[in-house]
């Protein structure tokens, strides 16, 4: 029989703040970082009863050791939901809690399931990304790729090579801007809402406390990243300072059929619309944000002119910067990261996805001018994901 497609909403989502790696988490277990996720969402959503969550599904780069074991299951385990709540554990490298999103999203719009728990978690300093893998010798034998699509920072190098109007200057220039945005979003109290406190150990220091993202450096200027090395090219363009960092920290996030988050008297924060995962040049992956917002766009029925607010993963600054170029964005339109990204936050991998959700939510519930917004992020071994998102609180839905 034929199933009526269900509309799926954005309940809620918090992360850790997130941390430098061989830093504040380096005694402290990746696991029990996306567990205190869970464990928050569970805490702010009293009207939630944990035997309604009907699937976790955590997302980690890096499945081994403590972010392996198949962490959705294990972390539902120890986060308290009942035994009878499946979960699983996805890879999509950078965009693994975004895929987590949305795959347990189309589930609920099939009908399987009606609330789930969906986000990622990243231990760099633990395990670094690559820890363990043993690429196929036919890869580079056989020349499917260039060497350098193995190495991050030298696709983001390509990506300046391809698009030469996007010079060191202006990467600087925002990376800069994102430092500021990030300074000012924390002294407008619009981020540590959906922070959660970590108790930290240290052998040496004893216990501590993390509530804070470490990586963040307010006060950064062009002048201070002008003077930085290019270590993945003499004389190239990117840099520690125009670069995310290798950072630590979890995310996590509850989804719900429209339906169930009525009947359980939840409030959405967005709608999900579409979205598009896209393959590009493994050399260039800086570059998959813009055939996958294509594929999002085409699915909702959409141009980018529809859309009034963005989250772009900032992996590179170039690859934002490119993105922007293609659609004819300034590099400094507020519409873009108003609140600052992982060029100052910091970019743990595969929980970076719910963080730019978080994030665009707080951007529908300070503008409700705004009827659309959308995530987006490059992933490693060239693809890119989108998600669209339609904000409830939406202006011109009472007209």
């Amino acid at each position: 029989m034929p199933r009526e497609i269900r509309d799926v909403v954005f309940v809620d989502g918090v992360r850790t703040p997130f941390g430098k790696a061989k830093g504040q988490y380096a005694e402290t277990r990746a696991d029990d970082l996306v567990i205190k996720c869970i464990r928050e969402l569970l805490r702010r959503n009293p009207e939630l009863p944990p035997e309604r969550v009907d699937e976790v599904a955590i997302a980690a780069t890096t499945q081994i050791g403590d972010q392996g074991l198949t962490i959705g299951r294990t972390a539902a385990l120890l986060a308290g939901l009942p035994n009878t709540t499946p979960g699983y554990a996805i890879d999509r490298m950078c965009a693994g809690a975004m895929t987590a999103v949305t795959t347990t999203a189309a589930g609920i719009a099939f009908g399987a399931y009606d609330v789930v728990v969906a986000g990622g978690v990243e231990h760099m300093g633990r395990h670094p990304m690559g820890e363990g893998v043993d690429p196929n010798p036919r890869i580079i034998s056989e020349k499917l790729v260039d060497t350098s699509a193995l190495v991050m920072g030298s696709t983001a190098e390509n990506l300046h090579d391809r698009f030469p109007t996007i010079t060191k200057q202006r990467a600087d220039a925002f990376a800069a801007a994102s430092q500021e945005r990030a300074a000012k979003a924390y002294a407008n109290d619009l981020i540590q809402p959906d922070l959660v406190p970590i108790a930290t150990r240290s052998a040496e220091q004893g216990w501590g406390y993390a509530s804070i993202d470490e990586p963040m450096r307010p006060g950064t200027t062009v002048e201070d990243l002008a003077a930085l090395k290019t270590p993945f090219r003499p004389h190239g363009r990117v840099t520690a300072g125009n670069s995310a960092g290798i950072n630590d920290g979890a995310t996590a996030c509850v989804l719900a059929s429209a339906e169930a988050a009525a009947e359980l008297g939840l409030t959405p924060k967005m709608t999900l619309v579409s979205y598009g995962f896209a393959g590009v040049e493994p050399e260039v992956m800086g570059v998959g944000p813009v055939p996958a917002t294509e594929k999002a766009l085409k699915l909702a029925g959409l141009t980018i002119e529809d859309i009034g607010a963005f989250e772009v993963n900032e992996a590179f600054a170039v690859q934002v910067l490119a993105f922007l170029e293609h659609y004819g964005i300034a590099d400094d339109d507020p519409r873009v990261n108003p609140y600052g990204g992982a060029i100052a936050y910091g970019h743990p991998l595969a929980s970076s996805g719910v963080r730019l959700m978080n994030q665009l939510a707080k951007q529908f519930e300070q503008r409700p001018e705004v009827r659309y917004g959308l995530t987006t992020m490059c992933v490693g071994l060239g693809m890119g994901g989108t998600v669209i998102w339609e904000n409830p609180n939406w202006e011109g839905a009472a007209a």
